[in-house]
């Protein structure tokens, strides 16, 4: 009897560790199952797999502000080639539910560092837009900034000419079994979370309106102005009414005054201040001293005005003479001003933008050169010409009467 009892408790411990083996090993090949499914994912996404990458990461999710979408094309796969080129993984955990139904993976991914590309993309894109609002407003209309296009090639260009440091990002993967009983089938479930920890969180870095600061839009703002040519400058400062001369004479005084600003122009900037959506960069402003140029031309004008060739070279020498008198004043001038000038700039939810731009900027640059001395010089040779022409009538009188 006591000898059944043993063979029945034998038996019974037996069949307990054969079950707990065999549910221990059903457990490890789950484990590596979903093991598998996710390195062979994630491998293609190491190997460049353009159809894996799009899988996960549909090209027009990472810029969804853009106003005009683009077939995918080898531009736009070009790029995700060079963003996934020092991608890497390794996983920590698996994790699979006690019903089987999912499973959860622990993985540590290896990126390029997002948040200095998504910095150094919104800086080239200001840039980009600045210019062609530059270029627009002398006539030449183009927006293609704001196109999907566009921001990849911007993309592109940064991973091209950039050797970004890679950064880590620890992420969980998800997996559903799709399968039944008999077959399991794993599949990884596709979440906007899961988007952007493969893109080491630049799809999040991207969207976020403060990724660049005010300060660094300025600087963004500022140093796009010094690289832009002469039309595009004074156009996009808006002192169009400094020209108010011949079309020669507009584009001499022109070229003059951006070579001061190329020669003169600097700044640092001092101070920020933010309250809410609206910010104030304090920055001190070197550049040419409008005022030394206006001194230097008008005592020269009022000296030629004074003169005996003033009068006989007529109306229109005068104004001539007068512009040639402004030009070299603007020429000879060695003279800066540094001054403290409050930049306000909004945040609309996407990005810090400088308000009132270019007519913020010009003031800031020309001074009191923002508007035409010329005007004053025209009006000033009629009222001589005036003079002279009734000198002339009453000497013309005298005569008549003496004789």
């Amino acid at each position: 009897m006591n000898i059944n009892k043993h063979l029945i408790l034998l038996f019974s411990v037996l069949f307990f560790l054969f079950a707990v083996s065999v549910s221990s090993g059903c457990f490890r090949k789950n484990e590596s199952d979903v093991k598998s499914v996710v390195r062979n994912e994630l491998d293609q996404l190491k190997n460049l797999d353009s159809e894996t990458t799009q899988k996960y990461i549909p090209y027009t999710e990472l810029f969804p502000d853009a106003t005009e979408n683009t077939d995918l094309t080898d531009e736009i796969n070009k790029t995700f080639s060079l963003f996934f080129r020092k991608f890497n993984y390794k996983i920590s955990d698996v994790i699979v539910g006690t019903a089987n139904h999912s499973a959860t993976v622990s993985v540590k991914l290896t990126t390029i560092d997002s948040k200095v590309l998504a910095r150094d993309f919104k800086a080239e894109l200001l840039r980009t837009q600045i210019t062609e609002s530059a270029q627009a407003q002398k006539g030449n209309i183009k927006d293609s900034s704001r196109s999907l296009e566009a921001h990849y090639l911007i993309l592109n260009h940064l991973l091209n000419t950039n050797d970004y440091d890679t950064a880590e990002t620890d992420c969980n993967i998800q997996l559903v079994n799709t399968g039944n009983d008999k077959k399991e089938k794993w599949k990884i479930q596709r979440t906007n979370s899961l988007e952007d920890d493969l893109v080491g969180g630049l799809i999040a870095d991207l969207a976020d309106p403060d990724i660049l600061s005010p300060e660094d839009t300025l600087t963004v703002y500022l140093d796009t102005l010094q690289k832009l040519d002469l039309k595009e400058m004074t156009s996009y400062l808006g002192v169009v009414n400094i020209m108010n001369t011949s079309d020669t004479a507009k584009n001499s005084i022109a070229s003059a005054l951006a070579e001061q600003i190329h020669k003169n122009f600097n700044y640092v900037i001092k101070s920020s201040s933010e309250n809410g959506y609206n910010a104030t960069v304090t920055t001190e402003i070197t550049t040419f001293d409008s005022d030394s140029i206006l001194a230097d031309y008008q005592e020269k004008l009022d000296k030629y005005l004074a003169s005996a060739d003033a009068v006989i070279d007529g109306s229109q020498k005068r104004y001539e003479k007068s512009f040639e008198i402004l030009l070299n004043s603007i020429n000879d001038n060695t003279v800066t001003t540094v001054n403290d000038v409050d930049f306000v700039l909004l945040n609309d939810g996407v990005s810090w933008k400088l308000q009132d731009e270019g007519n913020t900027l010009g003031n800031a640059i020309f001074g009191t050169l923002t508007d035409s001395p010329l005007e004053t010089s025209d009006s000033e040779d009629e009222n001589i010409s005036a003079d002279t022409d009734k000198q002339t009538d009453d000497n013309t009188s005298t005569e008549s009467s003496s004789n």
